[in-house]
């Protein structure tokens, strides 16, 4: 074990990021001048709503989207249900895909629509995790009628090819959604050149508050959804419930600083996170233990899967490698934190054809602006270290 004066690495940013300085100090004036209901109609209410309007507006001009097509949400969770089930409501059955390596979340909100006559396919993905384009023509053929395709994905890192996809949803008139969740995190896409329909992601993963997220969506598109849940007009009647401007306003002082920093080139953008990764995952594969899993190219910048074996040559557990290094000051992650709580198969592996031996084998390391360049030694020394000890242990 690590001396306990000695630095804690994080290295989990994937599951949640370190809240940045720029969004406490926001959160702060807003809790002090900004701390009445927005609906309300006397002074505390007004300046509430002006705030909200004001982080809205900023996080529009972080993404390029207009104010109107940005809707508050408790999370990508949130929105990734009202964005499926929300349109679905106003559709006659028909078929959803998806792709085999969804976020728990979009496949949860799958799983409630075919309660309601809808049909999910999955869409097959290659031994990288990332979807097989041969399927396209037929799986966009009728019946389907929504697609939803996570776009960088949380376990394994990899990116799918939303470009393609959209146009190729968008010519055939079929709505297009995206978990960016993760893609967010390392740089602002912008909402008006993709050809994308609706787009979730959370701001806790970016450096912003808990408890907020948010939904883009085209004006004809708003127009087609039903809310989740009924009780209020808030959201344009589409997210029922008081807002938050502290919240908000930390979300969108998470999207002013990813926004400057990829203006700039900054090391801590996700060109610059990409740098480190590979300078660390470069440290690690000097251990015949460790092999990259996911796309090697094609994948989130910040992010590092990886399968390890023991001396033997038989997969490790991650989850008893994540506790390993927990107590060398490590921390890691063995997959999805929505389900890393679970020792069984990883699902994303499965779809993936990892061999099953090795579906639990899995240990996922991300990185962030957190991140410094001169830790990387130790960071390596530290995560051998673990395995070495696991190794003993196992003896």
């Amino acid at each position: 074990m690590t001396n306990p004066e000695d630095p804690y690495f994080y290295l989990d940013g994937c599951a949640t990021a370190p809240v940045r300085e720029s969004v406490i100090t926001s959160m702060l004036k807003a809790q002090k001048g900004s701390w009445g209901n927005p609906s309300s109609l006397h002074r505390f209410g007004c300046d509430a709503a002006e705030s909200l309007e004001r982080a809205r507006l900023s996080i529009g001009n972080s993404l390029g989207a207009e104010r109107s097509d940005i809707l508050f949400s408790s999370g990508a969770t949130e929105s990734a249900h009202l964005a499926l089930i929300g349109l679905a409501k106003t559709e006659s059955a028909g078929r959803l895909v998806i792709s085999a390596v969804e976020h728990p979340a979009v496949a949860a909100a799958a799983q409630q629509l075919i309660a309601c006559g809808w049909t999910v396919e999955r869409w097959p993905v290659d031994a990288y995790g990332q979807i097989q384009m041969e399927h396209l023509d037929r799986l966009l053929a009728p019946p389907t009628k929504i697609v939803s395709l996570i776009w960088g994905q949380s376990e394994v890192g990899t990116l799918q090819p939303i470009q393609a996809v959209g146009e190729a949803c968008r010519s055939r008139g079929i709505p297009f959604h995206t978990d960016a969740t993760q893609v967010l995190s390392q740089g602002c896409p912008n909402w008006g050149e993709l050809p994308v329909d609706l787009l979730t992601a959370s701001a806790h993963k970016c450096g912003g508050p808990r408890g907020i997220g948010l939904l883009l969506l085209r004006q004809d598109i708003a127009e087609r959804i039903q809310p989740l849940f009924a009780g209020g007009q808030q959201e344009n009647g589409l997210r029922a419930g008081t807002e938050c401007p502290v919240l908000a306003q930390g979300m969108a002082a998470a999207f002013r600083d990813i926004a400057s920093c990829q203006a700039n080139q900054v090391e801590s953008s996700g060109s610059g996170i990409a740098r480190l990764r590979d300078a660390l995952l470069a440290l690690l594969c000097q251990n015949d233990a460790i092999r990259l899993s996911g796309h090697p190219r094609e994948r989130l910048p910040h992010h590092l899967s990886v399968l390890v074996s023991d001396r033997h040559g038989q997969p490790m557990s991650g989850r008893a490698l994540v506790r390993a290094l927990d107590r060398e000051g490590i921390a890691a992650s063995s997959g999805s934190a929505c389900s890393s709580g679970r020792d069984s198969d990883s699902p994303v592996l499965a779809a993936m054809e990892v061999d099953p031996l090795w579906r639990r084998s899995g240990l996922r390391l991300s990185l962030g602006y957190w991140s410094d360049p001169s830790t990387l030694p130790a960071i390596n020394d530290r995560i051998q270290n673990a395995i070495d000890r696991m190794n003993h242990d196992r003896a």
